[in-house]
């Protein structure tokens, strides 16, 4: 394994295991499923939703497997961004991290403003902008604590999630079957699954829906960003990986068909909460209010993690000369502070630029949001197959590592394949088309700004250093 000292962190390992857990679990269920399971139903059909979430859910765990060998024998925060450079090349390693940092930054704001259009349900005269203010000090508060802070309050984020997911599961379940009233109506069995069919808009309409599921699953790579701080990585990665890949595919995929067999695929895409109107159907009292709560939970959940995912990939952007080299200094706390502030700092001004400039810079932060996660599957997918050519060409023994991905060179490659098909799809549906072409071009600007700037500046640097090295030695 790559030790701490020769990867030169010094940020402290005080995420547990459960801390991990949850927090994969907590970067996956979130608005993605509570608000977005409407549109993949209404689009897909109720067998088109479970397939889409089934192959994106294979596409997860086999990132999860790629990530989790990379996590583990080079346990950094940085996580696939520093493993990109080292076993595909820095300016992949330079790419991805700032992709990834712009993504999170403008996720983050755009979580301040759905959250404080949530409060406004309770709160209809507070201004949405006092809302925002408040999330902003919490968020920030907590993530300038300490990574044991922050990991703690994530936990019990993603706690509430993962409780009115089960709790939804269950009491859905029963209904379905008749054992709880759905307001006087005959119970549905899996009548909606036989009515107009498993694919009633044709099975093409699955690939409509793949992108926004796939969107749904990410955020579980968040888990190799934490591997720097995480108490035994060795263990705990594994661990984390075995516990988050099935539950989170059991919770989204029960989920989906519940919400298929109560609400019929015309009436779910209309919906802005499938979940709320099953509650309401079921007589739960204060069913809008309780998943307003739920739903104000996940955002707050998703712009924490967004908070902290990003700061430490611009921390690791730092420590590796591709950002100033400020940003990698940490607060007495082990906190990089100055890459947060900086992170926080954009966040909110990706979220003016959604007021001032709608129609190019707003669409342009979106497009590539969107298109990064992924990207950065795909570059983990193939940074896997890189180090594991290597280390067996080597001498390295497969054995001897300490976490493999299974059934190597398929899942990699059929990692990299399914990314692959997702963008060949953006090409051919003009309505995602835009997001392609932002997405593609911001990371070809990437790269020609690493091999035109970072690589000219740090010859310049080498030079300068050489120079004063011969000096010293004439002298």
């Amino acid at each position: 394994m790559i030790t701490e000292q020769e990867l030169g962190t010094e940020l402290k390992r005080s995420m547990k295991s459960r801390h991990l857990f949850m927090l994969s679990l907590g970067g996956v269920i979130g608005t993605g499923l509570f608000l977005g399971a409407g549109f993949t139903i209404g689009e897909a059909g109720p067998g088109g939703a479970v397939l889409a979430y089934l192959v994106g859910g294979l596409l997860m765990y086999l990132v999860m497997v790629c990530l989790g060998e990379l996590s583990v024998i080079m346990p950094v925060s940085g996580s696939f961004q520093a493993h990109a450079a080292k076993f595909i090349g820095p300016g992949t390693g330079f790419m991805i991290g700032w992709v990834y940092w712009m993504s999170w930054a403008s996720t983050v704001g755009l979580e301040f403003t759905a959250s404080g259009i949530l409060m406004q349900r309770w709160f209809p005269d507070t201004p949405i902008w006092i809302w925002c203010c408040i999330f902003v000090v919490l968020l920030f508060s907590l993530n300038a604590l300490s990574a044991r802070g922050f990991a703690e309050t994530e936990y019990w984020f993603a706690g509430i999630k993962v409780f009115a997911v089960i709790l939804f599961i269950l009491i859905g379940g029963a209904a379905i079957f008749g054992m709880i009233s759905l307001g006087g109506k005959p119970a549905p069995f899996l009548s909606n699954f036989a009515g107009d069919g498993l694919f009633p808009n044709g099975f093409s309409a699955v690939f409509v829906t793949m992108m926004t599921v796939v969107y749904a699953f990410q955020g579980s790579e968040i888990m190799g960003v934490a591997a720097g701080e995480t108490e035994n990585p060795q263990k705990n990665i594994p661990r984390a990986i075995r516990n988050i890949v099935f539950r989170v595919l059991l919770f989204y995929v029960l989920a989906i068909i519940v919400l298929s067999a109560i609400v019929p695929y015309k009436e779910a895409g209309l919906l802005e909460s499938p979940f709320v109107t099953v509650f309401d159907m079921v007589g739960i009292p204060y069913a809008a209010d309780i998943m307003n709560f739920v739903i104000l939970t996940a955002i707050l959940s998703v712009g924490n993690s967004g908070l902290y995912a990003s700061t430490r990939i611009l921390w690791s952007l730092a420590e590796s000369g591709m950002a100033p080299k400020l940003l990698s200094k940490l607060s007495s706390r082990g906190v990089p502070l100055y890459s947060l502030i900086i992170t926080l700092a954009f966040a909110l001004l990706s979220l003016l630029t959604s007021i001032v400039a709608a129609d190019t810079l707003f669409v342009i932060l979106i497009s590539v949001s969107g298109m990064s996660g992924t990207i950065t599957w795909f570059v983990i997918a193939l940074a896997q197959y890189r180090f594991r050519r290597k280390f067996v060409r080597e001498g390295g023994k497969v054995a001897d590592l300490p976490y493999a991905a299974p059934f190597f060179p398929l899942v990699p490659i059929l990692c990299m394949a399914i990314c692959l098909f997702m963008f060949a799809f953006l090409a051919i549906d003009p309505t995602q088309r835009s997001s392609l072409y932002y997405g593609f071009g911001f990371t070809a600007l990437c790269y020609l700004y690493y091999y035109f700037f970072i690589i000219k500046r740090k010859k310049h640097i080498e030079g300068e250093k050489g120079t004063a090295d011969s000096l010293n030695k004439e002298l």
